[in-house]
């Protein structure tokens, strides 16, 4: 009983030591660069190709970097490696649910378009709720709400 308790005490110890040395990287929304991008196992070009992104624009999540190296995460959850030069500050969203395209930052202007739940939709602008997009044939205002990434 005592020698339970002694090494959980230890335990204890050497995890409150060590919680200063592990770094997080802040979470934070990228864009892909390019129209192919291959995502790693480990942040290394001699890490073996896990999965390549084949669309351009598309926002993911940043959640650990090791040099110039940025571990993220998609709206899928599906993680790897990205060499940095391959990634660019966000400027992009997917809608979580289908979406009325306004003429207006307004729900009583006039509707343009339905936008479908998971289409990349390119960024202009933000104000409060609500952001100017574009896609390949329309550019309107949508909602903030229920969206993957960021608008910050």
């Amino acid at each position: 009983m005592f020698v339970l308790k002694y090494i959980k005490l230890i335990i204890l110890i050497l995890l409150t030591l060590s919680f200063p040395l592990m770094t997080h990287a802040k979470e934070t929304f990228l864009s892909l660069k390019k129209d192919k991008v291959n995502v790693r196992y480990g942040p290394s070009f001699d890490s073996p190709i896990k999965f390549i992104y084949k669309k351009i624009n598309l926002p993911i999540k940043q959640i650990d970097n090791k040099e110039n190296w940025r571990r993220v995460i998609d709206l899928k959850n599906n993680s790897g490696w990205i060499h940095r030069s391959q990634l660019k500050s966000i400027n992009s969203i997917i809608p979580l649910d289908d979406k009325i395209l306004f003429s207006k930052p307004s729900s009583f202007s006039r509707p343009i378009a339905k936008i479908k739940k998971g289409r990349v939709l390119l960024l202009l602008k933000c104000e409060k709720k609500w952001c100017k997009i574009k896609t390949s044939k329309f550019k309107g205002w949508v909602k903030t709400e229920n969206i993957w990434g960021s608008i910050n």
